[in-house]
């Protein structure tokens, strides 16, 4: 069965994305930054046989033009809420099958993380991305069960969004883990994009 891979993406305009990162290099060069970041995981996702698709904010950005995204590939708005309202709301839109959702900000994510995903849904219920930070870059569900708390009370943007989102699955559910990766929030975290880090 074809999976769904979808990306969530915020128009790259300086103040609106990678403000933390923002502060410390600029706004206007973290924004380029996550542009880059951008362009590298659509490239990734597109290498595989699943369908790609771009969750974009805000939700009028889904008709934007082809300079931030490319215009082949499929647009759904994020909608309002916090980010487990947009997640939740994706997964129950998306098409029939499993669906992944990852980030664009981590640069070590490659196609072969993608299709560990899938392949991990194949037997589990759930599969999580965790990264440094204790959040995660990657959560996906084969969707063969309801996951009805999915999401509630989680501390986003902190150090306990994994252990708080597993603790939203059913007790039943099968979760598999993925190798951890990192993601660039501050300054510190720039090396992790090579010379792409220069960028101005």
């Amino acid at each position: 069965m074809r999976g769904t891979v979808v990306i969530f993406v915020k128009t790259p305009v300086a103040g609106r994305v990678k403000t933390r990162l923002g502060a410390e290099i600029g706004y206007g060069r973290a924004a380029a930054l996550f542009r880059i970041m951008t362009q590298r995981t659509i490239s990734e996702s597109l290498k595989g046989a699943w369908r790609t698709v771009l969750a974009v904010d805000p939700p009028n950005a889904a008709h934007i033009s082809a300079r931030f995204w490319p215009q082949d590939i499929a647009r759904v708005p994020q909608g309002g809420g916090d980010l487990g309202d947009r997640m939740g709301r994706v997964f129950a839109n998306a098409p029939h099958g499993p669906v992944v959702i990852i980030g664009a900000d981590a640069p070590g994510l490659r196609v072969r993380h993608l299709r560990q995903a899938f392949d991990a849904l194949k037997g589990a219920d759930a599969v999580l991305g965790p990264a440094e930070d204790g959040g995660y870059w990657l959560v996906g569900l084969n969707r063969r069960r309801a996951a009805p708390n999915l999401f509630r009370g989680v501390r986003w943007s902190t150090k306990h969004a994994l252990a708080d989102t597993l603790k939203t699955l059913p007790a039943s559910f099968y979760v598999g883990m993925l190798e951890r990766l990192a993601d660039v929030d501050e300054a510190k975290d720039l090396s992790l994009m090579g010379p792409a880090a220069a960028a101005r």
